[in-house]
């Protein structure tokens, strides 16, 4: 494992910790990442939780801003992400964060970075790189596919599957508010969240 970016404050016991926990979305551009978790968000806070939303690409042009799409780069990306998110799952909040993240060893890092504080939730949203294609609007996968752009995840790059993850998605065909009720119903079944109460 890597040495990590910032030093550590001192640890602390199982105790002081406030309830927080960190849900992690990983996948492919495109594969849905984003949309779920604004679906998941706003429940979490009608049921109480203190929630923070970290999405990779708006990180980006805070907390990452110049760095590039190098694996050193996007393991660096991953690891102040994840530091963050250490930092709030510290004090009790519910962090989810949306980024494509595609090396199994930097997701490990921050993983490792999380559960000194609380529970990491690994959320793989499974999609094929076809399905995203179809959906970019943008064309950024038609132009990796005819080698404009280099580096793309899924295509010239690697995105390297969660051989564990809590939580999988498959989106394909699926409504993002059925993706997001399943990631809901697993917290629930985990502890992470209280039952919804009927009105």
């Amino acid at each position: 494992m890597s040495q990590h970016i910032y030093a550590h404050e001192h640890p602390e016991s199982e105790s002081d910790r406030g309830g927080g926990f960190t849900l992690w979305f990983t996948g492919l551009s495109g594969s849905g990442k984003t949309t779920i978790a604004h679906h998941v968000g706003p429940e979490l806070d009608r049921r109480g939780l203190v929630v923070e939303y970290l999405d990779g690409d708006t990180v980006r042009t805070h907390l990452s801003r110049g760095l590039g799409f190098s694996k050193e780069d996007r393991d660096a990306h991953i690891e102040r992400l994840g530091w963050v998110a250490s930092r709030v799952t510290r004090h009790g909040g519910a962090v989810i964060v949306a980024a494509i993240s595609p090396y199994e060893q930097a997701r490990a890092n921050a993983r490792a970075l999380v559960e000194e504080h609380g529970p990491f939730v690994e959320v793989y949203v499974r999609t094929s790189v076809e399905e995203c294609a179809r959906r970019d609007v943008n064309g950024l996968y038609a132009k990796a596919f005819a080698g404009e752009i280099k580096g793309f995840t899924g295509v010239d790059d690697p995105y390297e599957e969660p051989p564990a993850p809590e939580i999988v998605v498959d989106t394909e065909g699926v409504e993002p508010e059925e993706s997001a009720a399943a990631v809901i119903a697993k917290l629930e079944e985990m502890g992470l969240v209280p039952a919804k109460v009927a009105a």
